[in-house]
């Protein structure tokens, strides 16, 4: 009985496009069913309520964070990928975080602009560090790339997770679909 694991994926969304992207490809080469943002429907839940349902159904969450701090939800005063850390945290969810290595190599219009922001997402990249968690440092998409894929296959295969298996079918299949 084959398992797929539920990963739910975070970070800032304009800055971070071509990594998230990777990454959900990266996850379905792995056989992981990506969830994130991209994926929110118009919904009579908050953005937070929504978010807390996704995270408690998912087995892993997946961190990526660069040099962008979010947008900022008013009621918590942390963006919304901290506060994403933070759920899954008191979900007692397994997270991989990846940090880009060096801000200073990324392009000026990848960074947070204001002082505010700036020392809030270094805040929260020690936050991460110190959060007695393993954490993976990258450079480029590559390597981003080639560390998320290397994490979540020790992930599934050394930490237990609920995962999904297919259930059983409402009326025998039909023949014709598998000859």
């Amino acid at each position: 009985m084959q398992k797929k694991y539920q990963v739910f994926v975070s970070s800032t969304y304009l800055d971070l496009k071509e990594e998230r992207a990777s990454a959900v490809q990266c996850l379905m080469d792995n056989n992981c069913i990506p969830i994130g943002m991209e994926q929110f429907p118009a919904s009579g839940m908050s953005q937070k309520e929504y978010i807390r349902k996704l995270l408690d159904d998912c087995d892993c969450c997946v961190l990526i964070v660069a040099g962008r701090y979010g947008t900022i939800d008013e009621e918590s005063g942390i963006s919304y990928t901290e506060w994403e850390f933070d759920c899954a945290t008191s979900l007692r969810i397994p997270i991989l975080c990846f940090l880009v290595k060096n801000i200073d190599d990324l392009p000026r219009k990848y960074c947070e602009d204001s002082v505010e922001k700036a020392e809030k997402l270094q805040a929260f990249r020690e936050k991460i560090i110190h959060s007695n968690r393993l954490v993976k440092w990258y450079s480029n998409m590559h390597s981003l790339k080639a560390e998320i894929a290397t994490s979540i296959n020790h992930c599934i295969n050394t930490i237990p997770m609920r995962g999904w298996v297919r259930g059983p079918v409402a009326s025998e299949p039909d023949e014709q679909l598998y000859t």
